[in-house]
């Protein structure tokens, strides 16, 4: 079935799904930036026989976070053997990149592919309701078993440009570390100094050791006013905060998770949601 989204899905729903209140048309006209980071694991879950597609969920869940921005990794741009293993269920594999599928009718979408396998490929994604400047990648792989990047994009919101950042880090501490030491030098080349950023992605950061390299590049995690860390991982029972979203030069106002079997069910992280406005 070709892309697009508009069809029934009995169990979700905008309300079922929990997501951040608000709507398309008071969000042009919000002083706060919504900003959501979102790890989709590719658009399918499961194994073997029991693999099952949730691209299409994922759309109605995109739409439900009604956010400005909205970071999204494990994206697919192809893969070749999903594709045929789905094409003939009832709702289909999209004939888009996921990232173009995903988009709410009116945003501007920016990826780029991170990682090549043998069927296809993957990477990052910014689905933005505000114009997006030129679009830039800078490799950050730490060793030939996992290909990672950085997605940057300037975006236009309300008379400023804000820079954003998307990211998803190795799976080992070191990597981590010396990822985070490239994304400092990246911004420190990239950004100017007086301009807001906001970097946010998978982390993977287990053990709650990496906002302090973050400050070195200015970079504060977005807590809510009265702190605490926003679970997203796993899905069904979180109990990491792998998810985040770093700031400089803008404030945190709230922080949200949506909850619930119909979140659960898209992905192995939750999204992250947090409302901004300039510091």
């Amino acid at each position: 079935m070709s892309g697009g989204r508009h069809f029934s899905a009995s169990h979700f729903s905008r309300s079922r799904l929990g997501g951040a209140s608000g709507h398309s048309t008071s969000r042009l006209t919000s002083t706060t930036l919504r900003v959501a980071t979102y790890n989709i694991h590719k658009g399918v879950r499961g194994m073997g026989p029991n693999k099952r597609l949730e691209i299409h969920n994922l759309g109605l869940g995109v739409e439900a976070l009604d956010a400005d921005l909205v970071f999204l990794q494990e994206v697919r741009r192809f893969n070749q053997r999903d594709a045929r293993r789905f094409e003939r269920t009832w709702f289909g594999w999209p004939d888009q990149p996921q990232a173009d599928f995903l988009a709410p009718e009116g945003y501007e979408v920016a990826y780029r592919t991170n990682a090549y396998t043998r069927d296809g490929e993957h990477g990052n994604a910014l689905l933005s309701r505000w114009p997006l400047g030129d679009v830039g990648h800078h490799d950050v792989s730490d060793h030939r078993f996992e290909q990672r990047g950085l997605l940057h994009v300037p975006v236009r919101w309300r008379g400023m440009q804000v820079h954003t950042i998307v990211v998803h880090l190795g799976l080992i501490h070191g990597s981590r570390l010396r990822q985070i030491e490239k994304l400092t030098r990246y911004i420190d080349q990239h950004v100017p100094p007086e301009s807001p950023v906001v970097v946010a992605g998978d982390f993977n950061d287990w053990g709650e050791r990496l906002d302090s390299g973050m400050g070195v590049a200015g970079l504060q995690r977005a807590h809510a006013p009265k702190g605490g860390r926003e679970l997203t991982y796993p899905s069904r029972v979180p109990v990491f905060a792998l998810d985040r979203v770093y700031t400089r030069g803008l404030k945190c106002l709230s922080t949200f998770v949506p909850r619930g079997s119909a979140w659960a069910r898209m992905s192995d992280h939750l999204p992250l949601v947090v409302e901004l406005e300039p510091a």
